[in-house]
């Protein structure tokens, strides 16, 4: 667990292979929340001070459900006037899980209302349309659950939609894709693009912090979680993550992920792709560095679907040719 700035820069910059992150933030009310837009972006100015480059990106939490509608707009608005928002970081299931007061919502409004509606065409408006949900890990809650998705993504084909966690639930045994488990775990998240006909390399991306943290430490469910991924969600929208903030240096995680690799006979049985090197350094940077439009220019408008691969190795050359006063800005070599 980080207890200071100093302390998360440590273990992020000097403890292992990272040379850009994002800080994003938690389900907690933003007052006195370790992680308040305040604090991210004092990190943030900290670390551009010391590196002189951009290594710091940043989620600004959307509360759409909290207080008014007017109101909780508003926030986003004057949020991004603020502070410069990459992306918005919403929890569909808080406070409710965590209160038991029922305030929870969707990003499609299942449940009827225009809320979810309404916070999306907010974050276009703003010029800021990458909303990352957390999905899985779910406390319980049904509002984690990815259902909604594939919906939303139809629906608003000009957004890109992060799934944090992937969906991904600590007590579900992760194995293949099929309709008898498309109910469960990171299948929830699959099974929602297909209904909505959200095909790979699309609007729709999934984040893997926590989930690889958990799943590393068992080789046939990690094979299945990433080749299910890599599969359905596709190889350019697969983003590593790792909530380092609870678990320490992130340096084992990069470690496991470049020597991981997924065994031939899965590969043959459920048409998974191969870990080369240069997916896995798409997982590991490449990947995160196209859809926010980093080391090419800030451009805030989603990728075409046809333009992602261009845009990806555009990226890739850019970004390794850079290099700052702590050595060259390189993505964890796999």
């Amino acid at each position: 667990m980080c207890y200071s700035i100093e302390h998360f820069l440590e273990l992020m910059f000097l403890r292992s292979d990272t040379n850009m992150l994002v800080l994003s933030s938690l389900p907690i009310f933003p007052e006195g929340s370790p992680l308040s837009p305040e604090i991210m972006d004092l990190t943030r100015q900290t670390v551009e001070g010391l590196c002189r480059d951009e290594r710091i990106l940043l989620h600004a939490q959307a509360l759409p459900n909290v207080g008014t509608q007017r109101a909780a707009l508003d926030a986003m608005e004057h949020t991004a006037s603020r502070y410069p928002v990459a992306a918005w970081k919403t929890f569909t299931h808080f406070p409710g899980a965590f209160e038991g007061d029922g305030n929870v919502w969707w990003l499609d409004d299942r449940d009827g209302g225009d809320l979810g509606e309404r916070f999306i065409r907010k974050a276009v408006e703003l010029k800021i349309p990458t909303i990352c949900t957390h999905k899985g890990l779910s406390l319980g809650s049904p509002n984690a659950s990815p259902d909604d998705i594939g919906p939303a993504a139809r629906r608003h084909r000009d957004v890109n939609f992060v799934a944090y966690h992937s969906g991904f639930e600590a007590g579900t045994t992760e194995g293949p894709y099929t309709s008898e488990t498309a109910h469960l775990g990171v299948n929830r998240l699959i099974a929602s693009m297909d209904r909505a006909g959200i095909g790979p390399n699309e609007n729709v991306y999934a984040e893997i912090g926590s989930t690889w943290w958990y799943v590393m430490r068992y080789p046939d469910q990690a094979a299945h979680v990433l080749g299910k991924l890599l599969k359905h969600v596709g190889q350019d929208n697969v983003l590593w993550g790792t909530d380092c903030l609870f678990y320490g240096s992130p340096q084992p995680l990069i470690q496991a992920m470049r020597t991981f690799q997924i065994s031939q006979e899965f590969r043959e049985r459920y048409g998974y792709p191969k870990l080369t090197k240069e997916l896995k350094a798409k997982i590991l940077g490449l990947n995160g560095a196209a859809l926010y439009r980093r080391c090419t220019g800030w451009n805030r408008t989603p990728r075409p679907a046809s333009s992602r691969a261009a845009s990806w190795s555009r990226s890739g050359a850019t970004c390794r040719a850079r290099t700052s006063p702590l050595g060259p800005r390189r993505w964890p070599r796999s």
